[in-house]
């Protein structure tokens, strides 16, 4: 074991429902070890995996959880809220019109305009470019139709959606919680 002066995003803690799923995929639930850290001195969590480094205090020296569950289980949402970043995780961070990842805004199919609504079932994700393009025109005037029309999504469907995207980096104790098909990189 090594002691260290950890900064807050050197050892993340992999955050687990009391079910041991984590509590969302995308983004990854992780603490930051001073979160984790006063999780478990508050009995709040139970440490299911530790890191090789340790901190200290004047009176105790303390492993790293790198792997927490909840001691008491979270009831996740049927349905998430309605937010820019969630329109792009159901529609997989592809323009609906076009199919280009990058340069992602969100467009209203009834434009607002012309009393379109900023809600579920009016919105998809459009590249700058393509949502230039059709403008605060109707679908079927601008010839422009989505790839998919927009739904409400579950709570289910983002994970779902959200494991097509695993993070950059995944430490090892996390790999029996995490479902993506990656192998970890030496």
């Amino acid at each position: 074991m090594t002691a260290t002066k950890a900064s807050p995003e050197a050892f993340p803690a992999l955050v687990l429902n009391a079910d041991y799923r984590p509590l969302s995929y995308y983004p990854l639930s992780l603490w930051h070890w001073q979160e984790a850290v006063k999780a478990v001195f508050l009995d709040r969590v139970n440490i299911v995996s530790e890191y090789d480094h340790t901190v200290s205090s004047p009176s105790c020296e303390f492993r790293l959880p790198s792997v927490v569950s909840l001691k008491s289980y979270v009831r996740p949402a049927l349905y998430p809220a309605f937010t820019r970043f969630n329109v792009f995780l159901r529609d997989r961070f592809m323009c609906q019109y076009c199919g280009r990842p990058d340069d992602l805004t969100f467009d209203h199919l009834i434009p607002r305009s012309k009393g379109g609504m900023t809600r579920w079932d009016n919105v998809v994700t459009a590249c700058a470019p393509c949502n230039l393009k059709k403008g605060g025109e109707m679908p079927s005037k601008s010839g422009m139709n989505p790839a998919q029309q927009p739904y409400r999504p579950t709570v289910h469907e983002l994970h779902r959606n959200g494991r097509s995207f695993p993070p950059n980096y995944l430490h090892e104790s996390w790999l029996d919680y995490l479902y993506w098909d990656t192998e970890l990189e030496p």
